[in-house]
């Protein structure tokens, strides 16, 4: 017998969305020079609000006010500014059930994810940056390392507020200050953020926020006064900012895309690794850059593999992105959505097999089943590219070096999983692969007190962790 789940949705009453929004510019919201640009509900399609798009006049107001701030930020004693950051913790944490639904109403991601992943991991990182404050002489990165100036940051759609805590928590701990952009698709929690730091006090200048599309994100980067770049996104833009700022002096990190591996040995713990499988790629929908997209599984096991992977995601439920039992939430935007759909198109062009989870999608709104492809070739379009959605391309092997030949047959090297019961294999499998993360026996597991970056064209640099310091100092 089949129980349904009675529906259990989360109140929006606690979420005050304004009509529109302008730029957050040294201490204030300011109406954009620009025109202005509506953000939707992914899940129904709704309009939420309308937010101005910040144009080259804006980028250098908001500029020129973190030039000014600069100076006084910096000249504060790290204890000084360690209490700024725990305060804007402890603000998250007591508005945390708000910005979770704000979050998931703007991503469309599903409300567990927003409130139990990442609403935790936000604050999270804003108190561990603050323990580090007042302790960056003892980094590793000299005696009296200094601030760089002035960082711009440009953030993706997929985890909105987390990226802005990666980006923002450790640039105000060593003592910069900050102009950051949203993704145009996502804004509402980055101005809520802007809130939180009139809420916490910080002074005026120390952190700006500027909406737009991707010519308010190149304007930023490209303005002379910035010091540092850290951009997470596509490969593709991550290019063009590598090359916009090669010899300006700007120091740059970049967390691009993935294409991981995750790799299931014959001794595994089946139901454990089913369980890190569904986890590893259909998390916020398959929205994830370290996602497991390419599951490797030894030829031995692959068939009662394959049929408890099918049987678990039969379980998944799709739907309302605030139902508090919603496994999978609604894709970001139209555009995502039609790449999803092309590259699937792809995989079933070129040979390999479709299975998709059977279950109705909502007549309005952005929706992709989970889908996974056996049959899969290494030169198939979806085992080389990044499809950024719920589908996972399965591949075999028999022994441990074609495992790593087969996971390390990418551009990318961003993370990989690895499943078996023995300690040994683990240390060799990670010591071989190429990527800048190795999950043993779980996948998407984060810490603000450990690094995540990766290899090859999944860019360079480091961001959490002492590593994540570095980015911000003049080393």
């Amino acid at each position: 017998m089949r129980f349904e789940y009675a529906p259990a949705p989360e109140s929006r009453d606690v979420v005050d969305i304004k009509p529109s929004y302008g730029l957050f510019i040294n201490g204030d919201f300011v109406d954009g020079s620009g025109t202005a640009f509506k953000t939707i509900n992914p899940a129904s399609e709704e309009m939420l609000a309308e937010v101005a798009a910040a144009d080259e006049a804006d980028v250098d107001r908001a500029v020129t006010a973190a030039r000014k701030a600069f100076e006084s930020w910096a000249a504060l004693p790290g204890r000084e500014r360690a209490k700024y950051l725990f305060r804007i913790a402890r603000i998250i944490q007591e508005r945390a059930r708000e910005l979770a639904v704000l979050e998931s109403l703007d991503n469309g991601k599903p409300i567990r994810e927003s409130r139990d992943v990442d609403l935790p991991l936000v604050a999270a990182h804003f108190f561990y940056y603050a323990g580090w404050a007042d302790k960056l002489g003892h980094a590793g990165f000299g005696a009296d390392p200094r601030p760089l100036g002035v960082a711009g940051q440009v953030i993706p759609w997929n985890f909105p507020l987390l990226m802005l805590a990666w980006k923002i928590a450790p640039a105000l701990a060593c003592g910069n200050t900050v102009v950051l952009k949203p993704a145009e698709t996502t804004p509402l929690t980055a101005l809520a953020f802007a809130e939180i730091c009139v809420q916490a006090g910080l002074p005026p200048g120390v952190v700006n926020i500027l909406t737009g599309a991707g010519a308010t994100g190149a304007a930023l980067v490209n303005h002379p006064g910035v010091d540092k770049v850290a951009f997470t996104g596509s490969t593709e833009v991550g290019r063009l900012i590598a090359r916009s700022v090669a010899g300006t002096g700007k120091k740059v990190t970049l967390e691009l895309g993935g294409k991981a591996a995750n790799i299931v040995f014959d001794d595994a713990a089946l139901d454990q690794a089913v369980e890190g499988i569904v986890n590893g790629i259909f998390f916020n929908q398959g929205h994830v850059c370290c996602a497991g997209s390419r599951l490797l599984v030894q030829e031995s096991i692959a068939e009662e593999l394959l049929d408890a992977l099918k049987r678990r995601l039969g379980t998944l439920r799709l739907g309302d992105p605030l139902d508090k039992n919603t496994d999978i939430g609604a894709i970001n935007s139209a555009e995502q959505l039609a790449r999803i759909r092309s590259l699937t198109e792809s995989g079933e062009l070129e040979g390999a097999e479709r299975w998709t989870a059977s279950c109705p999608l909502p007549d309005k709104g952005f929706w992709f089943p989970p889908t996974l492809f056996t049959g899969v070739a290494q030169s198939h379009r979806i085992a080389r590219e990044e499809i950024f959605g719920p589908v996972l391309s399965v591949l075999t092997f028999r022994t441990p070096a074609e495992a790593v030949e087969k996971a390390n047959n990418t551009p990318y090297g961003l993370s990989a999983g690895v499943w078996t019961e023995k300690g040994s294999r683990i240390l060799w499998m990670a010591d071989k692969l190429r990527a800048g993360v190795v999950w043993a026996n779980t996948f998407n597991r984060f810490d603000p007190a450990s690094p995540f970056g990766g290899y090859k064209e999944s860019g360079h640099g480091r961001e959490g962790g002492r590593h994540g310091l570095e980015a911000y100092l003049d080393v």
